[in-house]
């Protein structure tokens, strides 16, 4: 597999090398080893998650807090979707800035979102499914929400949207990045680099 980072540093894209034959492909999704060595960051998957969306569903802006933290391994197993990583880092040299990832089930392409970061996409299709796996356990009252609309960091949704998004309603009276940044909400850039370093620690112990 290829792995390349993204405009926002410690969000990866992963490309998989697909091994075809007549009765179909196979590809690794994950190596615990290449994602270290590529990247830097010990990700060892605590949980898996799964949802499914009609088109034009748009989910996010979602974070965890630190602490716990939670970074995100990303990948769509049925249909498509237009994958979101925002740095939300307060101090972060990227602040405010987004990468953007195309995810089909038939390409295998996963998108790595490191503690810190926000994330959210929007569905191509009927009936995409988004897999995360996750580095820790959900943690009731640590969500993230932020908007996905927040004209500050004009997110190109229009540009993927066939008609009206659908938000839940949690998410769509969501406060922006200014918003949460004024109530405390954000992690800091600080706070993230040490729970990188510390994970790195943990790991090699």
């Amino acid at each position: 597999m290829r792995i390349e980072e993204t405009a926002v540093p410690d969000a990866y894209r992963i490309m998989p090398k697909l091994l075809t034959d007549p009765r179909g492909s196979f590809h690794e999704s994950y190596r615990y080893d290449l994602l270290a060595a590529e990247t830097g960051h010990h990700f060892v998957p605590r949980q898996v998650n799964y949802s499914a969306s009609a088109r034009n569903t748009v989910r996010g802006l979602h974070g965890v807090a630190i602490p716990p933290g939670q970074a995100k391994l990303v990948s769509c197993v049925r249909g498509a979707l237009l994958d979101v990583v925002v740095d939300v880092r307060v101090g972060s040299p990227t602040f405010g800035q987004h990468a953007t990832t195309v995810l089909d089930a038939r390409g295998g392409r996963a998108v790595f979102v490191a503690e810190g970061l926000a994330h959210g996409f929007v569905a191509l299709t009927d009936d995409t499914c988004i897999s995360y796996l996750c580095s820790t356990e959900y943690v009731p009252g640590t969500q993230l929400d932020l908007r996905a609309f927040d004209p500050e960091l004009a997110l190109p949704w229009g540009r993927w949207l066939t008609g009206e998004p659908v938000l839940s309603s949690k998410d769509a009276v969501a406060p922006t990045v200014a918003e949460a940044a004024e109530l405390g909400l954000l992690p800091t850039y600080e706070q993230c680099v040490s729970l990188y370093g510390r994970r790195v620690a943990q790991n090699a112990a």
